[in-house]
């Protein structure tokens, strides 16, 4: 028996796959053009050629898309497009509108205005042919307890409308793909965390999709497992998919993305490659400085200091193009440790976003 999750847990839940991811004859599933190419592990994995990129537009376009609950803006005139065989990553704090952003992309959550292209497919008009080409991986693994990881797949592939025998001939790649050969018979009960995400991320794949759509896939993994989907998805990447994510990880967001939109209170606030951002955004160094005298360090040398200067906590944060000058007032700091490092992501989204805890 599938069961759904309580509303706002995930991104769809089974009774939403029931509802909107059953295929119709028309214009998709068994009989359309090649939706039966095989998912081998030999096509997974980096060192295959890679494929051609179906269509002729952006894998998904999103314009000025507007929603709204009780009066209020969850999303307010939000742009953005991703090409075809990119990863793009659509960052912000809790209550930007992110998760709500990818079910309206999805079809999922009626719109108040705005138009969607996905995949070649006007949503909401025609998001159930476009679900059909896209694998979703939930912010919560909805796997099914009573099946077995052979089971999740594939009861989850007859709602693409596959036959049996097509997916159980797909299963052993996955599963290879997944790292979970040899759970092919275990309950979900018996898999870690880290294995369930895989296999969430293999089920996503049951269908071949042209785009995967990711809401905080690595989401209380450990540093092991989340290396490992890491390198899933860029050989995923490296095939030809395009993929749509959500995280609260900069570090992962900068290793896999090609391209960022950072949205808060429903808007676009910045875009574009993760490099390029932090260059236009954030000084090029930063020193840490921490420890019992820090604020004391911080008030002798304010006035001097070169570049921007914040303060969190315990940590005095110095953002600047001349760290040289910031290190030599250390010398007579006192009891101090500091950490000079490059500026990075997590830096940009503290300066755009700010430093605010958001509920």
């Amino acid at each position: 028996m599938l069961r759904s999750l309580r509303s706002g847990q995930s991104l769809f839940s089974f009774a939403s796959i029931r509802k909107t991811l059953r295929v119709s004859s028309r214009g998709g599933g068994r009989g359309a053009p090649g939706y039966y190419s095989a998912m081998t592990t030999n096509a997974l994995h980096a060192g295959a050629k890679p494929v051609a990129f179906p269509g002729s537009g952006p894998a998904l376009r999103v314009e000025r898309l507007d929603k709204r609950y009780g009066g209020r803006a969850i999303v307010d005139g939000l742009s953005f497009q991703i090409a075809r065989g990119e990863c793009y990553g659509l960052l912000g704090p809790n209550g930007a509108g992110k998760t709500t952003t990818l079910r309206s992309v999805l079809g999922l959550t009626p719109i108040d205005g705005g138009a969607i292209r996905l995949l070649d497919h006007d949503v909401p008009a025609q998001a159930r042919q476009a679900r059909t080409r896209i694998g979703v991986v939930p912010q919560m693994d909805n796997l099914d307890p009573d099946f077995t990881v052979e089971e999740n797949l594939l009861v989850f592939g007859r709602y693409f409308g596959l036959a049996d025998a097509e997916i159980r001939r797909r299963i052993p790649g996955l599963l290879e793909f997944a790292s979970l050969e040899s759970k092919r018979t275990a309950r979900i009960n018996e898999l870690s965390g880290g294995m369930k995400r895989r296999l969430t991320l293999a089920r996503a794949l049951v269908n071949d999709p042209d785009l995967i759509v990711m809401d905080e896939p690595t989401t209380g993994l450990d540093p092991q497992a989340r290396h490992l989907i890491w390198e899933r998805l860029k050989t995923l990447l490296g095939r030809g998919k395009t993929i749509l994510l959500t995280t609260h990880f900069m570090d992962e967001a900068e290793r896999l993305c090609d391209r960022l939109g950072l949205v808060d209170h429903g808007r676009m606030i910045a875009e574009g490659a993760p490099q390029e951002l932090i260059a236009r955004h954030v000084e090029p160094e930063v020193v840490e400085v921490f420890g019992d005298d820090a604020f004391a360090w911080l008030e002798r040398h304010r006035a001097a200091m070169p570049g921007r200067v914040e303060v969190s906590g315990e940590t005095v944060y110095c953002y600047t193009a001349e760290p040289e000058r910031v290190l030599s007032y250390l010398r007579d700091g006192g009891r101090l440790r500091y950490l000079h490092r490059p500026a990075n992501l997590e830096d940009l989204f503290l300066r755009i976003a700010g430093r605010d805890l958001r509920e």
